[in-house]
């Protein structure tokens, strides 16, 4: 297991790479975490082997209105969820390994459920029932082949794609299911199969 100062010093040389598309960024969320207990939810993620698939700061946001809202930046799903959180985590290692997500960033995952109502979530949102990601691709990336990807592999994965207005990528594992911009399936970006 890498130390964490190992894990600061990657991240923080990754969010200078790139354009990060949120201010919480890795001092934030170490300055939060040092006011909060992460230590199981990080050997969850060792254990299952899933540690890295997304940077940790990024997969403990919050909804992207926290300040708004007066909520914390950052939420760790509750234990429960945990399955959901290695069910959503692997099937974004997938999309990675077969090389249709390549670049993203992921800017709310776990919501509490008064912040996602605060923040205009579905009532019954992936993100505090089980576990979901919002995300954001390059304005470069070609969305479409999640959309091929959901067609043909996503009622094996249970999983549920929406594209919103802003652009923002939905990704769980919480139901096979598509929507768009109006919430509903008929405006999705992928159309079911024939």
């Amino acid at each position: 297991m890498k130390s964490v100062g190992t894990w600061l010093l990657a991240t923080s040389l990754l969010a200078m790479t790139g354009v990060c598309a949120d201010e919480r960024d890795v001092r934030m969320f170490a300055h939060w975490a040092g006011d909060h207990e992460t230590r199981a939810f990080r050997q969850m993620l060792v254990d299952a082997r899933l540690y890295g698939v997304v940077p940790i700061h990024q997969l403990l946001r919050s909804a992207s209105d926290w300040r708004l809202c007066r909520a914390s930046p950052f939420a760790v799903a509750p234990s429960a969820q945990w399955p959901a959180v290695r069910s959503t985590l692997a099937l974004i290692r997938t999309l990675e390994q077969q090389g249709i997500l390549r670049q993203f960033e992921v800017v709310s995952a776990y919501r509490e459920p008064k912040l996602n109502a605060c923040a205009g979530g579905a009532v019954s949102s992936a993100h505090t029932r089980a576990f979901a990601v919002d995300l954001l691709l390059p304005d470069w990336a070609d969305p479409n082949p999640l959309c091929a990807f959901w067609q043909q592999q996503g009622q094996a994965w249970n999983m549920g794609l929406g594209r919103y207005p802003s652009g923002r990528i939905h990704l769980d594992t919480a139901g096979y299911r598509t929507w768009g911009g109006d919430g509903s399936a008929g405006s999705s970006f992928c159309a079911r199969p024939r």
